[in-house]
């Protein structure tokens, strides 16, 4: 295991979070509707950027755990 101080998973969360705008901007307003309980949710471009944010910093994790 490496001791180095890395800092690729800054660029890792960061190319995630513009994917993640990327997707909120082509998909417009995302919702949730549940028609059974009669709600409808819609969900902002602030959580879907996170979302990448995060899958760009677990594809950094499994790059490290494979030492690609």
């Amino acid at each position: 295991m490496s001791t180095k101080n890395d800092d690729n998973n800054f660029g890792e969360a960061a190319g995630g979070a513009v994917l993640g705008g990327g997707a909120a901007a082509t998909l417009g307003g995302i919702g949730v509707l549940a028609l059974a309980a009669g709600v409808a949710i819609g969900i902002g471009a602030a959580p879907v950027v996170a979302a990448g944010a995060v899958i760009g910093l677990a594809a950094y994790g499994i790059k490290k755990a494979f030492n690609w």
